[in-house]
């Protein structure tokens, strides 16, 4: 069927002002503008954060590593966030590791363990959160090995 031969009603209007294309107001899939604030203490959450990826399988050292090698250059808070989480994943590593003989010989080391697994949740979380707030956070009972 030809356009001639289409009833009137049927026929596709033709688009207004073709030729301009939308504007970015115009376009409701358009992304905002990144904002450099946001993005900062977003990876400085995301380093905190990557210090649970021993719930995967690997060292909880290697993700605040990662994030800090990548981004500390970039952003002042992710370089103090990153030496922080580090300091404290590799503080928790070495109590675990110090915990495995002690409980073979004395039988404490199974508390120590377990009590710098769960500590190493829960401030994990906390600095995350409190890098998601902007804030810079200091961990607790950590050795400062990289300043």
């Amino acid at each position: 069927m030809s356009e001639e031969n289409t009833p009137p009603e049927l026929t596709p209007d033709p688009p207004e002002n073709s030729e301009t294309p939308p504007t970015p107001a115009d376009d409701p899939y358009a992304k905002p503008p990144s904002d450099p604030a946001k993005q900062e203490k977003d990876w400085a959450m995301f380093t905190h954060l990557s210090g649970l990826c021993s719930a995967i399988g690997i060292p909880s050292f290697v993700g605040p590593l990662v994030c800090w090698l990548l981004k500390k250059d970039e952003f002042a808070k992710v370089d103090l966030a990153g030496k922080e989480a580090l300091n404290f994943q590799l503080s928790v590593l070495i109590v675990q590791v110090i915990s495995i003989p002690l409980t073979l010989v004395v039988g404490i080391g199974f508390v120590t363990f377990f009590a710098a697994a769960i500590g190493g949740l829960i401030y994990t979380i906390i600095a995350a959160v409190a890098a998601s707030k902007g804030e810079d956070y200091l961990y607790p009972f950590t050795f400062r090995m990289i300043k």
